[in-house]
């Protein structure tokens, strides 16, 4: 069992924030809104080989894969990450190869068997 000193520390944790899931929202919001009015310049500036609307469907999945963290410091953090991603993004401190990495939805692992190798084109 915590001690009650432990137990009152955890209790008094303040949001980073947001204060309740209403402002956090706004927030999600707004970053994702931001996002969205810099798409058409990241596409030109970055020179990447996906259309406008397919980094905006990219975004929205990227948004929706955080659709069910319910604890608002946690979004409060994520929305943090995402503006430094965007600052990186409009500041173009970020290399275009990691910019891309967003776009790898699955991973193929190199084959083992003989088969499997040659069909690959391996040694």
């Amino acid at each position: 069992m915590a001690s009650p000193s432990v137990a009152r520390i955890t209790r008094q944790a303040r949001p980073i924030l947001s204060s309740n899931h209403a402002e956090a929202r706004k927030k999600v919001l707004a970053l994702y809104r931001a996002w969205c009015r810099q798409i058409p310049f990241i596409v030109i500036d970055y020179d990447i080989p996906y259309t406008r609307k397919q980094c905006l469907e990219k975004l929205r999945s990227e948004f929706l894969k955080n659709k069910y963290v319910t604890d608002v410091r946690v979004i409060d953090l994520l929305v943090i990450k995402g503006h430094m991603e965007l600052t990186e993004v409009i500041n173009i401190w970020k290399p275009v190869g990691n910019l891309l990495n967003h776009f790898k939805d699955t991973y193929n692992p190199k084959p083992k068997d003989f088969l499997g190798k040659f069909y690959a084109g391996h040694e």
